[in-house]
């Protein structure tokens, strides 16, 4: 994560950085899911945000979209 949070660009959306609570946070709220599960999910498959989203989803802890 920059340091500038004005100064960021698609290398840095299409990752979660499981250091910064309020990626964490808005991941977790957007898959349904809790920030723990999203870290754990961050951790087993790395950072890039559609590989995290995919293992909560294989998982089935993300709620579905209604």
């Amino acid at each position: 994560m920059p340091d500038n949070k004005k100064n960021v660009g698609k290398q840095d959306r299409i990752r979660v950085n499981r250091g910064e609570p309020y990626e964490v946070a808005y991941t977790a709220k957007k898959t349904g899911t809790t920030p723990a599960q999203v870290r754990a999910a961050a951790k087993k498959v790395g950072p890039m945000r559609k590989d995290v989203e995919a293992e909560l989803k294989k998982a089935g802890k993300s709620k579905p979209k209604r």
